[in-house]
């Protein structure tokens, strides 16, 4: 399981760097989960991401760190769908109105996040 939390959490560094190299082409990806499909891929990459860092832990560096932030992104999963299309848009939509460089530092958190967790997963 730590394989799939490493991979994972390196999925969310990359698209962290692509959003810091370029905020447009960032806001591309994520307007592709825009549609009652995307929502639930969400909800399932965001699953299996929470999953695998709870399942990963007690090997990690951080153990209680990776449990407690799988489980909220568990729970982050679960209400996706509940969310709605709607309301995904118009964050969306705020969040581009910002500019890019509100999308970079924004990406440059994501970038941070998932080389935090793969750092802690490589024990």
């Amino acid at each position: 399981m730590t394989f799939v939390a490493l991979v994972l959490s390196l999925a969310v560094a990359v698209l962290g760097a692509i959003g810091v190299a370029s905020p447009s082409r960032l806001l591309a990806v994520v307007r592709r989960f825009q549609t009652p499909a995307g929502l639930y891929v969400a909800m399932i990459i965001r699953l299996a991401l929470g999953l695998a860092l709870f399942l990963a832990a007690p090997a990690s560096r951080a153990p209680d760190l990776l449990r407690v932030l799988g489980i909220v992104i568990m729970v982050a999963g679960l209400i996706t769908p509940l969310f709605g299309i709607e309301r995904f848009r118009r964050l969306l939509d705020w969040w581009a109105a910002h500019g890019p460089g509100f999308i970079r530092l924004w990406a440059a958190c994501a970038l941070a996040f998932g080389l935090l967790l793969a750092y802690a997963l490589v024990a």
